[in-house]
């Protein structure tokens, strides 16, 4: 019977070292989830019979440390949650590995080439349906302008022009040039001029006059802005009236207005803060990165961006009962419960830290210390079987 227990006792021992040893080896894998085996008794009746393992403990609970990457697609989850992802057979897997790329099909996958999953983009103030994540990967298409905002400061010590008659070639005509550009509805870039010229009366007025592309603007597009006693430009009188430039090349023609509210007419050097417009040129895909918020964002050569998606953070009523598919992926299952899908930060799933990727929850000393212990277990245990087939043999010498 000694023999037996002993024997248990090894191969219980033999267990833990596994499981110790698979920590160990994985103290530097990212997400990785330590593991406990938790020893109990076995019975012959009322009989102790020896050991065993009875279980293995997912430490999940406790997170590990967050390193810093700088790379835009990496992400760490602080608090509860994991990221989901799809397999090829269309299982759901969940790891709290955050490192994500986009493949050559355009869906945004993980570290093992899973679909990760996520929300569709946000319409209406709604997320969109969760399924694939997928990037646009080709042209973005171009937004036409539909106006400007200009702001600065317009020197109150200017003078009245020399020439009284405004011409754009002829800069005794104005006191300032600033030029502004607009996008047509293919693209195509055309310049705004705006001649800005002092007025005798009142003394606190400005014209502005406008080219388009170097021609003359229609009569009646002038803007005048008139400033009160503080230099400021009061709202009411802060706009252009509606402007048209008419493009060639077949682009629709370009409506837009001119927003000065900001600018001033203080005493000082003439400035410009602001000049902007709200259209873009057509644009290549350039790369992907994700946001505090888990918002996926595909980047274009025109400098837009757009968001194509949300990762989903899956979350369980019981984390510790999901089954281990590998070291860092699990399963549910009916013990784990289904799981609960939310955006990072809202309701149980924790924020997310881009640039970031959560490393190892090990404890490097006390697994060291356990396997001092598990030795001298083991010596014990071989004791054992040795004293017993010492006494055996000497049992039998004695027959």
């Amino acid at each position: 019977m000694s023999f037996n227990i002993a024997l248990s006792g090894i191969q219980a021992i033999n267990e833990q070292l596994e499981a110790v040893s698979n920590n160990i080896a994985n103290a530097g894998t990212f997400g990785f989830k330590s593991s406990r085996a938790n020893f109990a008794s076995v019975y012959a009746g009322d009989q102790a019979n020896g050991v065993e393992v009875a279980s293995l403990t997912q430490n999940i609970g406790q997170n590990g440390s967050l390193q810093n990457t700088g790379r835009g697609l990496d992400a760490a989850i602080q608090g509860r949650g994991f990221f989901s992802s799809r397999d090829a057979q269309g299982v759901m897997q969940y790891t709290r590995v955050g490192i994500f790329s986009a493949n050559k099909d355009g869906n945004l996958v993980d570290a093992a080439g899973r679909n990760v999953q996520g929300y569709g983009p946000t319409v209406g103030g709604v997320l969109g349906v969760m399924g694939d994540i997928k990037i646009p990967t080709g042209q973005i298409a171009a937004k036409a302008s539909t106006g400007v905002a200009f702001v600065g400061n317009l020197d109150s010590k200017w003078t009245v022009p020399s020439q009284a008659t405004f011409s754009p070639n002829d800069p005794s005509s104005y006191n300032m040039v600033k030029q502004s550009v607009v996008y047509d509805s293919l693209g195509a870039a055309h310049t705004v001029s705006q001649y800005f010229v002092k007025q005798a009366t009142p003394n606190n007025t400005v014209s502005v006059q406008y080219t388009f592309d170097g021609v003359a603007a229609p009569a009646g597009s002038a803007t005048t802005l008139s400033f009160d006693a503080a230099g400021q430009l009061p709202p009411a009188g802060s706009k252009s009236g509606t402007l048209t430039l008419t493009p060639a090349g077949g682009a629709a023609p370009v409506t837009f207005t001119i927003d000065y509210a900001g600018t001033t007419q203080f005493a000082g050097e003439a400035t410009t803060t602001t000049n902007r417009s709200d259209g873009y040129a057509s644009g290549s895909f350039v790369g992907v990165q994700l946001a505090e918020d888990g918002s996926v964002v595909a980047k274009y050569s025109n400098e837009q961006q757009q968001v194509v998606g949300t990762l989903a953070i899956a979350t369980f009523p019981d984390e510790g009962n999901l089954i281990s598919t590998s070291n860092t992926s699990w399963v549910a299952n009916n013990a784990s419960g289904a799981p609960l899908y939310s955006t990072p930060g809202i309701g149980l799933a924790g924020q997310l830290s881009t640039g970031t990727l959560e490393g190892s929850n090990v404890d490097i000393t006390s697994e060291l210390v356990g396997l001092m212990t598990s030795q001298r277990n083991y010596q014990a245990n071989s004791k054992v079987i040795t004293t017993e087939n010492q006494m055996m043999q000497a049992l039998m010498q004695a027959l």
